[in-house]
């Protein structure tokens, strides 16, 4: 049997250990899983039954985009480069606020570069509250100070700034706002400007050691370049690559040399984007992309759009299969009062049609909504990110439960099925009968929301399955 690795797990609950052990880790010590509270001991003993990659100091278990675990082996001068840059970048060293799981490289880096400035951080406790986390700013002593925040966060901490001129005054406080894991909309951008907030876009992930990219422009020694359409990173705070799977790591490190003979590591992204006057654009994932009428069409894309709308902040897009199209786009929206709350929502809630009318003007007819499913929560992975293959299983049994019911002979008695019937319709089916008939020729592509009509029992029984 292979013998242990000497990979430390430390439950991310005891924070005095987990912050001695990356301290130790970067001076040359034995390296660190930051262990959560839900991670199974088998996948912990795996770990540590694994060789790792020579100079390993951290690692960090990340699904990333595409859902599938992987282990991510870190070396204490990628975790060093990754906070010095960012130490720069931000005009010097300074006390951080980490209210992010520190299982995360977005929970782990504030204590990185917390320990390199030895400056103690400041933890938030608790589920996520905009008071709770401005209080534990205010025992923030250190005269720079910095907060890593996902944009659902930034979001409802605009809100409760907003309306209490106090809470505004101490998230000004702050010399960054450092804000990732996903895109920020415009509207967000300009509430941090009407607010005073000192908002910072960063890019980055796991594999890079946390953002590398601060605003569409690299720091430290990053390197950008795009390849077939694909952001492609290198710099010295890439990581080793992926514990126990040498044919990824191979997949995505990829070493290039030059005409010169210099050698240059590239972590592929996987994200698709465009260099714009030196700065980066990131447009979405490249594996996002669905064919519709022998049209290629970015989810990412419709998102974008889609999200510019009022009330349409939390929408995800999704593929969903077509007799005649192939493949069209189905929406998911969030609609319990704090999702409505963080997208804006309001007297101005633009409809569907709307939103189809948007998309249509800005993206061509391929890339038109086809349905739209209404959901009390959407499920997110412990980043924020929503889980796209939970959501897509989700539709799946929805898709199969009405499936049955339009097989159940017509008397049978009326049940929840029944109502999701009623709630169907595509965007240009007039009448119950009409939509029964196209859901039959699409398989159900997708069971709630015809626009300008919504089935509340069928969204009631959504949420019940969702949940």
């Amino acid at each position: 049997m292979t013998q242990p690795n000497g990979l430390r797990a430390i439950p991310t609950e005891d924070r005095a250990w987990l912050i001695a052990a990356l301290q130790d880790a970067l001076a040359g010590g034995a390296p660190v899983f930051p262990l959560a509270p839900d991670t199974s001991p088998e996948v912990v003993l795996a770990l540590q039954h694994t060789p790792l990659p020579e100079g390993t100091a951290l690692v960090v278990r990340t699904s990333g985009s595409s859902g599938i675990p992987k282990a991510v082996a870190l070396s204490a001068a990628a975790l060093r480069a990754s906070a010095n840059a960012t130490h720069e970048a931000f005009g010097g060293p300074g006390q951080w606020l980490v209210p992010l799981p520190s299982n995360l490289i977005s929970g782990i880096q504030p204590l990185i570069r917390s320990a390199i400035a030895e400056q103690e951080p400041v933890f938030v406790d608790g589920a996520f509250d905009p008071a709770r986390l401005l209080a534990a700013a205010e025992l923030m002593t250190a005269e720079r100070r910095y907060v890593s925040l996902v944009p659902v966060q930034l979001s409802r901490l605009l809100d409760h700034a907003a309306a209490d001129p106090e809470a505004a005054a101490i998230l000004q406080r702050f010399d960054a706002v450092l804000v990732g894991g996903q895109a920020i909309t415009v509207a967000l951008r300009q509430r941090c400007h009407e607010l005073g907030v000192a908002l910072k876009r960063s890019y980055g992930m796991t594999e890079t050691a946390g953002g590398c990219v601060y605003d569409g422009v690299e720091i430290g020694d990053t390197l950008v370049r795009i390849r077939a359409g694909e952001v492609q990173l290198a710099g010295s705070a890439l990581a080793l690559g992926y514990v126990g799977d040498p044919e990824l790591t191979a997949d995505r490190f990829i070493t290039e040399t030059d005409s010169a003979g210099t050698e240059t590591r590239w972590y592929r992204t996987g994200d698709a984007g465009e260099l714009l006057g030196g700065m980066l654009t990131v447009t979405g994932r490249i594996d996002r992309v669905l064919i519709s009428g022998g049209i290629n069409v970015s989810l990412d894309e419709v998102e974008r759009v889609v999200r510019e709308q009022p009330g349409w902040a939390s929408a995800v897009a999704l593929a969903a299969p077509h007799p005649e199209w192939g493949e069209r786009v189905t929406l998911v929206l969030e609609t319990s009062d704090q999702a409505q709350s963080d997208a804006g929502a309001d007297a101005a809630h633009a409809s569907f049609e709307r939103v189809r009318e948007e998309v249509r003007a800005r993206l061509g007819v391929a890339a038109l909504p086809e349905w739209v499913t209404e959901t009390p929560e959407i499920p997110r992975l412990a980043g924020g990110k929503p889980d796209l293959i939970a959501l897509g299983e989700w539709l799946g049994r929805l898709r199969d439960s009405f499936r049955e019911t339009r097989r159940a002979p017509k008397h049978a008695a009326p049940d929840a099925g029944a109502d999701v019937t009623d709630a169907v319709g595509t965007a240009d089916t007039a009448d119950a009968a009409d939509a029964v008939e196209a859901a039959d020729a699409i398989e159900a592509t997708d069971v709630v929301g015809v626009p300008g009509h919504t089935g509340d029992q069928a969204h009631r029984a959504a949420g019940e399955e969702q949940a």
